[in-house]
């Protein structure tokens, strides 16, 4: 059994949840996994490349959603621990569900990455296809995890009891850079709903996060959201442990996202709060 990831102890329970891990994936490979580049997705397709070899292929979604230093990150990130990877076009943008921006958002998302997974996994003779929720994922707060269940789609990590905690842990025995990564979530996330979600709107967020990566911070989100005569406003949320850092550039964050195109730009005094 090839559990024993790294020279380092692990615990009898997490190697017994490693050890499930393991029969899972055995059980279903040739096995498609739907790859991010994130905490629990990278986990996951590390973990099944030592498991299953040849026998495992990660699949990243590219859409505008995504940002390119996200894509770039994941192919090297894939490349290094030596897994299989294919990228693929979805179209969420076209349907327009998606586009005006529902609290449930990411459901025709992942409908979308789902129906492109499905028609490749036929045309491959893949087994099944899998993604990275864990066990701390409330499924009934997660609109993705309704597309999962009705495209069967399965969830390894969250399957053999993994928390998001535990995927950490096993990250770093892994070596994988994204052990102890911030959330990522798609530039979407960043549109407040009820907002449309367009190219011109995920660009400016893409570029303002970019800004304000530049300038020194981790941690942060740049949201989106129309002002009262529609014209873009920027809302900048900074990790609190982060804000310190803030006075002394406010000035090059506001200037920066301005000259990107938003017309007005807040700073949240409460910070940068754990959701996407």
């Amino acid at each position: 059994m090839s559990t024993t990831v790294s020279p380092l102890p692990l615990t009898p329970p997490l190697l017994e949840k490693l050890a499930r891990l393991e029969r899972e994936l055995e059980a279903h490979a040739p096995l498609m996994i739907g790859y991010s580049g994130g905490v629990d997705s990278a986990c996951l397709l590390a973990f099944a490349q030592r498991t299953l070899g040849e026998r495992a292929l990660g699949v990243i979604a590219d859409s505008p959603s995504l940002p390119r230093q996200s894509l770039a990150d994941a192919l090297a990130l894939a490349e290094k621990i030596g897994a299989r990877v294919e990228v693929i076009r979805t179209q969420e943008m076209d349907n327009p569900q998606y586009a005006s921006n529902p609290l449930n958002r990411c459901y025709f998302c992942k409908s979308e990455l789902f129906t492109k997974m499905e028609q490749l996994a036929g045309e491959r003779r893949f087994r099944a296809i899998a993604y990275g929720e864990n066990a701390d994922d409330p499924a009934h707060l997660r609109p993705g995890s309704q597309a999962a269940k009705e495209y069967h789609v399965l969830a390894p990590l969250k399957s053999a009891g993994l928390t998001k905690g535990e995927i950490r842990e096993i990250s770093r025995h892994l070596g994988l850079p994204t052990a102890d990564a911030p959330a990522q979530p798609c530039l979407s996330s960043r549109i407040l709903h009820g907002n449309p979600v367009t190219l011109e709107a995920l660009a400016m967020v893409e570029k303002g996060e970019e800004w304000v990566r530049s300038l020194g911070f981790r941690i942060f989100r740049v949201r989106y959201f129309a002002g009262p005569e529609g014209a873009p406003h920027a809302r900048v949320q900074i990790a609190p442990d982060e804000m310190g850092g803030l006075p002394n550039v406010r000035t090059e964050v506001e200037g920066g996202l301005k000259a990107i195109g938003f017309a007005e730009v807040e700073i949240d005094p409460n910070g940068y709060r754990s959701a996407a």
